[in-house]
């Protein structure tokens, strides 16, 4: 999408809002959005509230990064916001790729309580993954180049590692949780950019690293061979334009997708096969990231076209007849 104007083409990067949608096993793979949606927070748009990604606490707390305020923050399940940590300030004369300005992109927390977050500045002293523990304070434990837009992050809890979805290089990062030197996992075609962003969303599961492409409006499959590598990609699902990240729904291979600039979230099935099962009229506005607990599936909107009300919202799950 070479000729997007820039608010639009700013807006897109900044919809990787992340999900953990874990659906219980009594409720099957193919389980769509009922009617039954609520709001969990209206979000401060002056204060910079715009939710990019998300990941879900023990209690019934979701923790979002706030794209472009630099901000990780919790909700409660009250709605209320409060901010755990404010990364620094890129030094003056930095641009971060694509978008210019600073970009928090995904987030993953540990069974310990411990948050990992990809933040990028076009500065080489700041871009690359971040942690933060319980009560800590935020330090970067991988840099990534000044060139690097690190956009979605995933975590493979057996193997400790963690994986990361560069929109503009095409590629797909991997660090140990301990930190150290990233591994360029894979730089396959199907994850680079068509004149805006490529790989977006990510996430790990059963064996694999599945991957959306903005630009291509793809979601792809990459197995993880036996050795740790990557295997051969295999395209999932295509017609997804605007697709930013994405959670599955349970142990299958069906998923829900946030349809950023049409205020859509999509379910795509395992052939892929997709079906819009919210929009606006939900209450959504530029979905970002999207998560589920239980037979509650959780949807961020950072309003990045609408400049209305960014916000949390939860939504009833039922099977799908």
């Amino acid at each position: 999408m070479p000729n997007l104007p820039h608010r639009l083409r700013t807006g897109l990067l900044a919809s990787a809002v992340a999900a953990v949608l874990a659906l219980t096993a009594a409720v099957p793979a193919t389980a769509v959005p009922g009617p039954d949606v609520r709001f969990v927070a209206h979000l401060d748009i002056a204060d910079g509230q715009r939710p990019e990604n998300i990941t879900l606490e023990p209690g019934g707390s979701v923790v979002v990064t706030f794209a472009y305020n630099r901000q990780v923050a919790r909700i409660s399940p009250q709605g209320k916001v409060r901010v755990l940590a404010t990364l620094p300030q890129p030094p003056a004369g930095s641009t971060t790729p694509a978008l210019t300005q600073p970009f928090l992109g995904g987030v993953v927390r540990t069974d310990d309580g411990t948050l990992y977050f990809v933040y990028a500045t076009g500065s080489a002293d700041l871009t690359g993954v971040w942690r933060l523990r319980p009560g800590g304070t935020p330090h970067r434990i991988a840099a990534l180049p000044a060139t690097a837009l690190p956009n979605g992050l995933t975590l493979d809890r057996e193997e400790h590692r963690l994986y990361i979805a560069d929109s503009v290089l095409g590629t797909v990062w991997r660090v140990p949780v301990t930190g150290g030197i990233p591994t360029r996992w894979s730089t396959a075609p199907e994850l680079a950019a068509d004149g805006f962003l490529g790989a977006n969303g990510i996430k790990t599961h059963d064996g694999a690293v599945w991957v959306s492409n903005l630009d291509k409006g793809t979601v792809v499959r990459i197995p993880v061979t036996r050795h740790g590598t990557a295997g051969r990609v295999e395209t999932r699902a295509e017609g997804l334009a605007n697709i930013d990240d994405f959670a599955f729904t349970g142990r299958g291979d069906t998923l829900l997708a946030a349809i950023n600039a049409d205020n859509e979230v999509a379910l795509i099935r395992p052939d892929g096969t997709h079906t819009t099962v919210l929009t606006d009229t939900d209450g959504i506005e530029n979905p970002t990231s999207l998560a589920v607990r239980g037979t509650t599936a959780y949807v961020a909107s950072g309003a990045y076209f609408t400049n209305d009300d960014p916000n949390l919202l939860a939504a009833r799950v039922f099977p799908h007849k």
